[in-house]
């Protein structure tokens, strides 16, 4: 019996005797090129699982003729690498700093390492690019807290900031008006009076009230001028960078509560020469010192 045909402008086409709503299902062959390739796919189908691991199994999986194994080729490479960065880590805990910043391949190493740790452990708080944010500081311009020097920067990491480490970097802002050293009204007029160091206009009446509760309260970290102090981790406050916002808001809110940040001690998380990289990384991406 043959099959059912229909018409079309080329002639009459065979179907497969299948119609839905006047659309009848034709009965074309496949491309023979399709073919070809769809029999060369079988083949290689069965001649990799032949070859390779490919068949599970209940206790493991056929390994294959040629015992390939992609999980023992990556221990192997791990294996590899692991040796290669031992021996660049060992040069790490030999080199100072400086000696490291002044080799080429000591350094691209230290830049590598540095930048894979300070993705995995600092950008959470300073951001991928180390720009910060309100409360966690800018690593990428030339203003620094503790000093922005390569051995400032590598103490901060081993130590952290209010840490709790015995060698930690500790300083701590008096909650002036929170803990009721000074008054509301005193608090307004320092606000104003920080603004103006800033070189903003302020109330000029609220300025020459502040200055004897500015001298008696807060040159001894500040300064005079209030240029700050990177011993004591005194901000400067004629500049334009403000960790905790630069709006009257913000620094009143600074005076009123004496807000400070904590960050790790990275010694007691990472091995030396892991620090010592990841100090040369931000030294590397800061500006200026």
């Amino acid at each position: 019996m043959s099959a059912p045909e229909t018409q079309n402008d080329s002639g009459p086409v065979p179907t497969t005797g299948h119609e839905w709503d006047g659309i009848r299902e034709l009965d074309n062959p496949l491309p023979r090129w399709w073919l070809w390739i769809f029999y060369a796919s079988v083949v290689y189908a069965i001649g990799y699982w032949i070859l390779m691991p490919a068949w599970p199994g209940l206790t493991g999986y056929t390994r294959g003729v040629l015992g390939k194994s992609d999980r023992a080729a990556v221990v192997e490479q791990l294996s590899e690498l692991k040796t290669q960065r031992g021996q660049q880590n060992a040069r790490l805990t030999q080199a100072s700093l400086q000696e490291i910043e002044s080799d080429p391949k000591l350094q691209a190493h230290a830049l590598a390492v540095g930048q894979s740790v300070f993705g995995d452990n600092c950008a959470t708080c300073h951001g991928v690019g180390g720009i910060g944010s309100k409360g966690y500081a800018n690593l990428r311009d030339d203003v620094w807290l503790w000093g922005g020097t390569l051995d400032d920067i590598h103490r901060t990491l081993q130590y952290g900031i209010r840490s709790g480490h015995p060698q930690a970097r500790f300083s701590q802002m008096p909650a002036f008006g929170r803990d009721q050293i000074l008054t509301a009204a005193q608090v307004g007029d320092l606000t104003e009076f920080v603004v103006a160091l800033s070189g903003r206009p302020a109330n000029a009446a609220a300025v020459q009230r502040a200055a004897p509760v500015y001298a008696a309260n807060c040159v001894a970290c500040h300064g005079p001028e209030g240029r700050g102090d990177t011993l004591q981790g005194a901000p400067n406050l004629t500049d334009k960078e403000w960790l905790y916002g630069s709006a009257r808001q913000d620094i009143k809110a600074q005076i009123h509560a004496g807000r400070g940040g904590v960050m790790p001690a990275w010694s007691g998380r990472l091995d030396p020469e892991t620090v010592k990289a990841l100090a040369v990384y931000v030294h590397a991406n800061a500006a200026g010192q």
